[in-house]
């Protein structure tokens, strides 16, 4: 049995060949030391402490909750990120790279291409590789929303035309056969191998108001809880000229808002509309109606409430277009926009990066020593939480797990926002005995995702221990955003041992020089089987002697010869006299 490495006559201490494998093998896994609150909290108060000497007044004035809340904007030429601070701590992270469609929330005029009656549901061709799915039931207009409080229903006027009854999903095939041209919106991008999920309910989403083109009812947010707002809201919205047949919904960012703003935030989504319908009429299917604004006009129309207290952005056009953006909504809230101009990047400075950087880890540390472990799996997030180090200066052990699981809902919570992870949720909370303490950490765990702009429901923690959540998922998640599936193991996250690898090539070897010994053709036979170095140095220090005896056995000559090339799962069996490949 000879050895024939690749790399022989070369030295191992040869600069060149260490580099070499230095790039074979992947880079060594960041673990930055995390920042501790009090750390990130300090810094928050120093930064807070710098603002302009009005804003602090304002500041006061406000009923706001203590809390120094910054959003952060850096835009680079393939991607832009967009990040929350709270009094430091990295709360909410996003990005939209260069080549995103931002498909969710779109417009299109899309053709029918076939109707399935077993998942009641049509395929529709907007333009984009995969068909948008389309329910029946999104299909007909939508019903009354929960988390919005009717108002005013704003009919059109009989027009003397017979009314006939509303239609059901038993006269849809009829009323939408395959061919027909259909005008709906992306509630739900692609995700996986699945098509973006679609409604023919249609809105426009506005800084303060949404509407409704297709559906007649005027409401108000039930995350606006003050009694007071919202009779004045009601007695506003009852007062709007909203054009027959279309709602609007009063949004939280509304609260404490003068009757002016509803009234131009309402103009500008008419004219948004009007300019839908024109293309609606002029546009042949499939064809994008609206699309979604940047992620730079997405934040200063969803986040930029009275509670941000700073906005730095590092790039001077996003800088100048955002100061314009916010000059339509609220010129006080002007003042807040900065423009970083250091040398040092943005994210760096405010240790954002080192935050990132932590969120993505499979492990993350609370506070007093404890952790949770995230996996994410094609059904399910499941979530474990671990005493691990955590050490109770009462020695009260039902008060140890009790504190550790409240750090950990606190945490989960963030790191759901962080991920943006959706669909279906397990938490594995550390088994309490008391039921007052699993009632606690439930209600503190409503309590921090009522905050939460995706849609929730969460179950009350079960006799073993475990929550279940499920979270509106409109997109996939940052880490699916980020990463992509390992090519090497594609996916599994393991590969074969050495030994594995080893027994299955004796095997194989076996086979086939039984193969060529039943041939009686008087040949000797060599096999040269090319391998990856790994392998090798099994076959070479432990299996060397068995190899010896399939050559004594079977009457075949074996070279091996390294190649880092090859997947290490992978091996190559040729005849060395005429390079055929047995397989």
């Amino acid at each position: 049995m000879n050895d024939q490495p690749s790399n022989s006559g070369v030295p191992p201490q040869d600069a060149a060949s260490r580099y070499e494998e230095e790039l074979a093998t992947p880079p060594p896994q960041k673990n930055s030391e995390p920042l501790t609150a009090e750390q990130l909290r300090n810094e928050s108060k120093e930064r807070a402490a710098n603002r302009p000497i009005l804003q602090k007044i304002l500041s006061i004035f406000r009923k706001e909750k203590g809390s120094f809340r910054e959003l952060v904007i850096n835009s680079e030429p393939l991607e832009k990120r967009v990040a929350l601070l709270v009094d430091g701590t990295l709360d909410r992270f996003e990005i939209e790279r260069e080549s995103d469609n931002r498909m969710v929330g779109g417009i299109y005029k899309g053709r029918i291409k076939n109707l399935d009656p077993g998942l009641k549901a049509a395929f529709v061709d907007i333009g984009y590789n995969k068909n948008a799915f389309l329910h029946y039931w999104d299909m007909l207009p939508a019903a009354a929303d929960s988390s919005v409080e009717v108002v005013r229903v704003n009919k059109k006027k009989d027009t003397g035309q017979a009314r006939g009854a509303a239609p059901t999903v038993k006269d849809i095939p009829s009323l939408y056969p395959p061919g027909t041209d259909i005008v709906i919106q992306v509630t739900k991008g692609p995700i996986g191998t699945k098509g973006p999920r679609t409604t023919t309910n249609l809105s426009l989403p506005g800084r303060y108001l949404i509407l409704t083109p297709f559906s007649d009812g005027c409401g108000i947010s039930r995350k606006i809880e003050d009694p007071q707002e919202r009779k004045r809201l009601k007695q506003l919205i009852n007062e709007l000229t909203i054009p027959e047949g279309m709602g609007v919904i009063c949004r939280t960012a509304g609260e404490g808002k003068k009757a002016r703003y509803f009234v131009r935030d309402l103009h500008l989504l008419l004219t948004k509309w009007q300019e839908i319908t024109r293309k609606m009429e002029t546009d042949r299917a499939p064809a994008c109606l609206y699309q979604e604004p940047d992620i730079v006009e997405r934040t200063v129309r969803d986040f930029l409430t009275e509670e941000i207290d700073r906005v730095l952005i590092d790039n001077e056009s996003d800088f100048k277009r955002t100061q314009e953006l916010v000059s339509q909504i609220s010129s006080r809230s002007r003042s807040k926009i900065a423009y970083y101009k250091e040398a040092i990047p943005v994210f760096e400075r405010y240790n954002i990066e080192r935050q990132i950087e932590q969120t993505f880890q499979r492990r993350v540390a609370l506070p007093s020593g404890g952790e949770i472990v995230i996996d994410e799996t094609e059904a399910l997030i499941s979530i474990d939480v671990n005493t691990g180090s955590h050490k109770s200066r009462s020695g009260d052990e039902k008060n140890t797990i009790f504190q550790v699981n409240m750090e950990a809902a606190v945490e989960i919570s963030r790191q759901i926002r962080l991920r943006n992870i959706g669909g279906l949720v397990i938490m594995d909370f550390i088994d309490m005995k008391e039921r007052r303490h699993r009632n606690s950490v439930y209600d503190k765990m409503v309590e921090l995702m009522s905050e939460d702009k995706a849609k929730t429901h969460i179950l009350p923690i079960s006799s073993l221990g475990i929550m279940q959540m499920t979270r509106q998922r409109q997109q996939e998640s940052l880490s699916a955003n980020i990463y992509t599936g390992c090519p090497y193991c594609r996916g599994r996250g393991i590969v074969k041992s050495a030994t594995t690898m080893s027994v299955e090539l004796q095997r194989k070897l076996s086979s086939v020089a039984r193969r060529l010994q039943a041939r009686k053709d008087g040949k000797e036979y060599a096999l040269r089987i090319h391998v990856h170095p790994s392998i090798l140095e099994r076959l070479r220090s432990e299996d060397s002697e068995l190899l010896v005896r399939v050559e004594k056995t079977y009457g075949v000559k074996l070279a091996f010869r390294a190649d880092p090339n090859y997947h290490v799962e992978n091996f190559k069996i040729i005849n060395a006299m005429t390079n055929e490949e047995y397989r």
